[in-house]
């Protein structure tokens, strides 16, 4: 999910080969509200999107996390690639683009590992609400190194009323049975989370310009190449070819980080990242409820209660200081205001 702030850093670039010296408008022409029609197309994305812990944890009843890490890759790449083609995107590699690529897909690598991970041994529902915390961290970090982009104090409350939320679901995992492991579940899933949201800072102030269907194709790439390897020396159970994984691969790849990734990407171009991101809040409740209908992971009420908590506090650390003027953006925002990762 995207902190409409490093978002909405996309919008104060100036147009290539034009100078600021004439006064900026105060407001982004480009983007504009939310109507009701794409509202519910977004928050019918965000849905989507909340079901990726639980077709993941479906996944690694079948195939360990990380050959289904390059197995989603792979899939997803294949929608990717399509919509390149049918863009007509450069997908060539100028010079000074090769770092940025590769340092990205690290970093994406790393946040998936930690992701499929930390779903293997908590429940989907506890990733679902840990991951979302990629909020909090893109607003704290973006302190740091967004220029501009500070803590306000309706912010950092909501950081904390978050990472209130993060203590209250610990606190469940250790009333479940083996609580142990679930408890390495959630601490790997906030890692996935913090990494998320260091990713999506990071790659606001690096590779901004990149065409984003030739930075998902580089990451989809590296990563399958990267994944083999390291899963062919650590991971020598067999696995299962099943309806059931081939579901889970196809929901992950296609849908999620095909479909869904270019959902976000296209509204994120037209609407106010901010608005799409305050309905992509909702992915705590309603990946707790699809958890509980399709894996029969009924829900305890510390794990509501940490739920709301999270979603609450992620919502508060979006809070936007007093605005500064924008000027009309010139390149579209590489990164989609999503709850989930690409």
């Amino acid at each position: 999910m995207v902190s409409s702030n490093v978002a909405d850093r996309s919008d104060a670039a100036s147009p290539p080969g034009q100078t600021s010296s004439s006064p900026p408008p105060t407001t982004d022409l480009r983007r504009r509200p939310l109507t009701l029609k794409s509202g519910l197309f977004v928050f019918f994305v965000t849905t989507l999107w909340s079901g990726n812990s639980i077709a993941i944890k479906a996944g690694l009843d079948y195939a360990p996390a990380l050959r289904l890490g390059w197995m989603r890759m792979l899939a997803g790449s294949v929608v990717i690639l399509g919509w390149a083609i049918y863009t007509r995107a450069d997908l060539r590699i100028h010079r000074g683009e090769w770092w940025p690529l590769i340092s990205l897909s690290v970093f994406f690598g790393i946040q998936i590992i930690f992701m499929n991970l930390g779903i293997k041994y908590t429940t989907a529902g506890h990733a679902t609400v840990l991951i979302v915390t990629s909020s909090i961290w893109i607003a704290v970090l973006s302190h740091f190194f967004i220029p501009g982009d500070r803590l306000a104090p309706a912010r950092l409350m909501g950081i904390m009323v978050a990472y209130s939320g993060i203590i209250v679901i610990s606190a469940d995992s250790l009333r479940e049975p083996g609580g142990e492991n679930l408890i390495v579940g959630d601490i790997l899933s906030a890692i996935s989370g913090f990494l998320l949201g260091a990713r999506i800072v990071y790659n606001a102030r690096l590779v901004e310009g990149i065409d984003p269907a030739k930075m998902l194709l580089f990451q989809a790439a590296f990563g399958t190449v990267g994944f083999v390897i390291i899963s062919f020396i650590f991971e020598p159970d067999p696995w299962l070819w099943t309806w059931q994984l081939a579901v889970s691969l196809f929901y992950q790849g296609m849908v999620i980080a095909g479909f869904g990734f270019l959902s976000m990407l296209l509204m994120s171009k037209y609407f106010f990242p901010s608005r799409i991101s305050a309905i992509s809040l909702t992915q705590p409740v309603t990946g707790i409820l699809l958890a509980w209908w399709i894996l029969d992971e009924e829900p305890s009420e510390l794990l509501w209660v940490g739920g709301i908590l999270v979603m609450a506090g992620a919502l508060l650390a979006q809070k936007r200081s007093p605005p500064a003027k924008r000027i009309r953006s010139a390149a579209p925002v590489n990164q989609p205001s999503s709850g989930g990762d690409a």
